[in-house]
């Protein structure tokens, strides 16, 4: 008889250990490398970055936008990094000089088509049971925005060129051109 083969557990040391300009995230473990982002990809990072930045500027508000690569530590345990498109945190007391130790407020992330499966199912599993308030999945390819509140348990999907509310801000929507 066979004894079965058990699978590695990876940690963050293992992330850390990676060849300069590799980058990859690990779930439960297990490492995900990251191809390098496209030029659509990058347009649409940088407008959404400038909108919600320039939105929390304009009301002199605490929390904080981050873009990858940036580190967020989700349950802040070692077998759980990730880095995602955006990272918006308005709790500065999870923020230190190596990322954000537990759950962001909001999550944007930009799908790439070799990254579908992480975004749509993987991420969206972790980032609810982490305690994430809101989770945005940006689809170049079909130009959709889904939007999950997981405070009111909703999920909804927008057209690009839709003003899409943002439900941690009351008064704030954004259009993905």
């Amino acid at each position: 008889m066979d004894a079965l083969k058990k699978e590695k557990i990876y940690t963050i040391e293992d992330i850390y250990a990676l060849p300069e300009g590799e980058r990859a995230e690990l779930i439960d473990g297990k490492i995900y490398y990251m191809a390098p982002p496209s030029r659509t990809h990058q347009q649409i990072l940088l407008s959404l970055t400038r909108k919600i930045a320039d939105y929390i500027d304009s009301k002199n508000g605490d929390c904080e936008v981050n873009i990858a690569p940036f580190a967020v530590f989700l349950n802040n345990d070692n077998t759980n990094y990730i880095e995602p498109d955006i990272s918006i945190i308005c709790d500065s007391s999870k923020l230190d000089d190596k990322g954000c130790h537990g759950a962001p407020d909001w999550i944007i992330e930009i799908v790439s088509p070799g990254n579908k499966a992480m975004d749509y199912f993987t991420k969206l599993f972790k980032y609810r049971t982490a305690g994430v308030r809101e989770y945005w999945i940006v689809d170049p390819i079909k130009k959709t925005i889904t939007v999950y509140r997981f405070e009111k348990e909703t999920m909804e999907e927008y057209l690009f060129g839709e003003d899409i509310p943002v439900g941690i801000y009351e008064e704030f929507s954004i259009c993905v051109p």
